[in-house]
């Protein structure tokens, strides 16, 4: 396809549900896509500081000022230096329009003025624990403040055209059930979701002394920096067995995106591994890795990885045979098949998925 228009990539930083799946697609995989996006997500920086936006709200809020604002934004596009970007001006003519338009509506700039996306999920790597490691995994709230900024809202609908309108995904169309999974799917669907960490150099420091160990020094920007995950909208399909557990379910989720404040996701990551609390095990087998972990408890849980027509996938299944799943990264979207099903038929679920509107 096309490279998509400015606009198009200008939603991607104000309204990512609302660009259509094709285009989403291209610009993960093209780099001369993502430089635009960067340079949209830069435009909607020196704007919003333009108009004095609020840090870390989600939405546009009343009350702005409307002279003020326009002559704020005016001064920034006509006479570099004054604001926070030195030497930088408004590249895409969209953006000016978009930000004169917020202005004259009399409401602030959106939002995540000064977020960078520093992790996308691509691929899922499963990290094997004991039962001990997973009594001593801390809660990422004893390092700061952990906030659902924006639920998911996780509800039934009626049926597969309202599970696409309410999420603008396809429904899967599976080609032959496993057996002992019977009749038409129900539907359930879920928004985009948003959480926020604050790591707290003093509250990690208490739970490092709980621990009986000094907290190692913060890396140059650590304290107080943000953290926030999205992920969704997604959809899923749930045949039921005759008690009400489900027998099959098929799901698609927009895999989680990270953005930062500033600090290197790296940088973030292999700091907060070294926190006193974590298994060494599992920090070990977490750090250096850029995928989405998958925790597997391998007293109970065994793991493996398969094809999924050319995309690798991770396979999960209780020892016991009752339940498998297997889960996988495509085209930005997450995508598990999972049940009271055998890990073969898993498989042969996942590699026979259609999808349609």
């Amino acid at each position: 396809m096309r490279h998509p228009s400015e606009g198009t990539l200008r939603r991607l930083v104000d309204e990512p549900d609302g660009v259509p799946d094709a285009a989403r697609h291209h610009v993960l995989g093209c780099a001369e896509c993502r430089a635009g996006l960067a340079a949209a997500e830069s435009d909607a920086d020196l704007a919003a500081h333009a108009l004095h936006a609020e840090a870390g709200a989600d939405d546009i809020e009343a009350g702005t000022d409307v002279d003020a604002a326009w002559r704020r934004l005016s001064a920034t596009t006509a006479a570099p230096g004054k604001f926070r970007h030195p030497g930088r001006k408004l590249r895409s003519p969209i953006v000016a329009g978009v930000a004169a338009a917020v202005v004259l509506a009399g409401a602030g700039a959106a939002a995540a003025a000064d977020w960078l996306p520093i992790f996308r999920a691509e691929r899922v790597t499963p990290v094997v624990v004991t039962p001990g490691d997973l009594v001593a995994l801390p809660d990422l709230s004893a390092y700061g403040t952990v906030e659902l900024t924006k639920p998911a809202r996780v509800r039934a609908v009626d049926g597969p055209a309202a599970a696409t309108e309410a999420t603008g995904l396809p429904v899967p169309q599976v080609g032959k059930l496993p057996r002992g999974v019977t009749g038409s799917p129900s539907y359930r669907v879920g928004d985009r979701a948003v959480a926020t960490f604050t790591f707290q150099a003093a509250k990690a420091a208490r739970t490092a002394a709980a621990a009986g160990k000094p907290l190692p020094p913060p890396p140059a920007g650590m304290d107080g920096s943000q953290f926030r995950l999205t992920a969704g909208p997604g959809l899923a399909a749930i045949w039921a067995e005759g008690h009400g557990v489900p027998a099959m379910v098929v799901a698609r989720v927009a895999a989680p995106v990270v953005y930062s404040t500033g600090i290197p996701f790296e940088t973030a990551r292999d700091y907060l591994l070294s926190l006193p609390g974590l298994p060494e095990s599992v920090a070990t087998e977490l750090r250096g890795t850029a995928a989405l972990s998958l925790i597997v408890k391998g007293a109970s849980e065994t793991t493996a990885t398969v094809d999924v027509n050319g995309v690798p996938a991770t396979v999960l299944a209780l020892k016991d045979g009752t339940m498998a799943g297997v889960v996988w990264v495509d085209g930005g979207y997450l995508t598990g098949v999972a049940g009271s099903i055998s890990a073969d038929e898993a498989v042969g679920v996942a590699r026979g998925l259609r999808w349609s509107r």
